[in-house]
């Protein structure tokens, strides 16, 4: 059986939503009922949740928050429904906030591929929604943020399954993220060994952490993320002169005084013979979102390609959790 290579689940991404399109099973549940929503889980199976969390900013009339840890928040309760999603089914700190969400009367929804989690999901009878196996958790964010925004849209009475269909046609033929990709790698191709630093507007926040860990995991490089407005208040006393850093804007335009900052940064950036990648963006759409997420996934491959390193593997993080199995 042949390996599911990154490449590989770049190039079938539309396969993802298609997935979300066939399996989807409505849960009935309405935001009438909470007071707010946790979107629960670590790495490649949390950052759903982060952008999930950004995207119903503005729609959701209660709170839409993603953790990432062993322990919910405090005001976590009957009130609470709690979203928790692995894709092994069996990650320590996602099991954890599970056995929590129990505890304290939560009401419960679980996706995985599999594992703990869906079988005591399962055993509870709580609503579960599945991930094809065979990937390795960071390649599946089209699974895990399909059915989150398909769950959380209808908590909140929308039907996203119109907007889960044209992501699905638009990467059919990606051409656009592909491209954007490559002019991205042509740029960084001489400093690509050297770090990232993604600014952002709070809309990509969690995108620009999105390429921070594929970055990190692909490529073995460090990827850092500062967000305007708050970084200009901090983060635009470090540049006085020149840095060994590669820079990605990515500003949705929704703010004009937060694009007049961007405006500044780039200004001071370049001035000082940076290398400043500029994402030509205009809105915070699913399309947009899910663009930047493809190109810069592509970016991490061509990073990895071009410093020798193997993409597929995660050495460090297996010898954690092999030291964790063990304590």
């Amino acid at each position: 059986m042949s390996v599911l290579t990154h490449e590989i689940s770049l190039e079938n991404f539309q396969e993802q939503f298609d997935y979300v399109l066939t399996h989807y099973k409505k849960h009935g549940k309405l935001v009438s009922n909470y007071s707010n929503i946790i979107i629960a889980g670590l790495g490649g199976s949390g950052i759903g949740g982060k952008i999930a969390r950004s995207y119903f900013w503005n729609h959701s009339p209660v709170p839409v928050e993603g953790y990432s840890d062993y322990h919910l928040p405090a005001y976590a309760n009957s009130k609470t429904l709690t979203i928790l999603c692995s894709y092994s089914g069996n990650t320590e700190e996602t099991l954890t906030m599970f056995a929590e969400a129990q505890e304290r009367g939560c009401d419960i929804i679980c996706m995985a591929a599999g594992g703990k989690l869906m079988d005591l999901a399962t055993a509870a009878d709580y609503p579960t929604y599945t991930i094809a196996t065979g990937y390795q958790p960071r390649m599946t964010l089209g699974f895990a943020l399909g059915n989150l925004l398909m769950i959380v849209g209808e908590v909140l009475g929308k039907d996203l399954t119109s907007d889960i269909t044209e992501l699905r046609d638009t990467f059919k033929n990606p051409a656009q993220a592909v491209t954007r990709a490559k002019e991205m790698h042509e740029q960084f191709r001489s400093t690509i060994a050297q770090k990232f630093v993604v600014i952002t507007d709070m809309a990509f926040e969690p995108v620009g952490i999105r390429f921070c860990q594929q970055i990190q995991e692909n490529a073995k490089g460090e990827g850092f993320v500062s967000v305007l407005p708050e970084a200009n208040h901090n983060m635009i006393e470090s540049y006085y002169e020149k840095h060994d850093t590669n820079f990605i804007l990515l500003n949705s335009r929704q703010n004009d005084r937060v694009t007049k900052r961007f405006d500044f940064v780039k200004k001071v950036l370049t001035d000082l013979g940076n290398n400043v990648y500029d994402y030509p963006l205009h809105d915070a759409s699913l399309n947009s979102i899910f663009e930047v997420i493809h190109s810069t996934d592509w970016l991490s491959i061509y990073a990895s390609d071009d410093k020798k390193v193997n993409n597929m593997e995660v050495g460090i993080i297996m010898e954690l959790k092999g030291f964790l199995s063990n304590q």
